[in-house]
């Protein structure tokens, strides 16, 4: 047996997937035509060379222009069943899946809309597949803290279908510090946290995260290497890109 097979058929668990930006170039291109919106690719070959992205920066590009094409609920089960069909493929057996709902609900679209459709597929897929998932919902980090705030108030009618809640989007200039009392409100509510930080951010995003938001794992952490005793609080609290479930 080949290594690539013996790992192909290994049980595995996904801890770090953005739905969002899960979206096939095949399935970019339909929803966009059955949505009517208007995107720069005309192709599914010239959209596959765009998602050789360089930076954070350029994923964040695509990733918005992916999320234009979602509108409807359909729209949001589609994207999310077609990334556990491939998951399962994957022999995942458990997938915890990141969400923006922010970047949909300034688009007018409703959060119903949103978490329904997901939560559609993801029920799907426990039922036909077998494999189980969780989601967090992202808060982004270049929006206010009011706005993250009244994205957990939204969310509570779903709250017992939530994993938890978490932190994602452009670093520079955001520090997780900036969210410190929405973070503080979702552990009163009992949500589990999660945030994005060290991965364009300095090493000191990565320490407000842990000491300031309480997070239970850090998303990326590049930037820890850079700072032996952080590295030394990381493992001491075990705290890792792992599961929150």
């Amino acid at each position: 047996m080949t290594p690539a097979a013996f790992i192909a058929g290994l049980p595995k668990a996904e801890l770090h997937m953005h739905i969002e930006g899960s979206i096939e170039p095949g399935l970019f291109l339909e929803l966009a035509r059955r949505n009517d919106v208007r995107i720069g690719w005309s192709s599914e070959a010239a959209l596959r060379e765009a998602y050789h992205f360089q930076d954070l920066q350029s994923f964040l590009d695509l990733y918005y222009d992916g999320c234009r094409v979602l509108l409807r609920a359909a729209d949001f089960r589609d994207v999310t069943r077609a990334y556990l069909a491939r998951a399962h493929a994957d022999r995942v057996l458990h997938a915890e899946l990141f969400l923006g709902p922010q970047g949909h609900t300034a688009r007018g679209v409703a959060l119903a809309t949103v978490l329904e459709g997901t939560f559609a597929a993801m029920e799907e897929a426990r039922c036909e597949d077998g494999i189980t998932s969780g989601l967090i919902l992202l808060a982004q980090r270049h929006r206010s803290e009011e706005e993250a705030l009244a994205l957990l108030e939204a969310a509570m009618p779903w709250a017992d279908r939530l994993l938890g809640f978490g932190l994602g989007g452009a670093e520079v200039g955001n520090p997780p510090s900036k969210f410190a009392t929405f973070f503080r409100r979702c552990r009163e509510r009992g949500f589990r946290v999660v945030a994005h930080a060290g991965e364009e951010g300095p090493a000191a995003y990565v320490r407000e995260a842990v000491e300031l938001l309480r997070v239970q794992r850090v998303d990326h952490g590049n930037a820890s290497l850079d700072d032996p005793a952080l590295m030394e609080l990381l493992a001491r609290r075990r705290i890792v890109e792992a599961g929150i479930a």
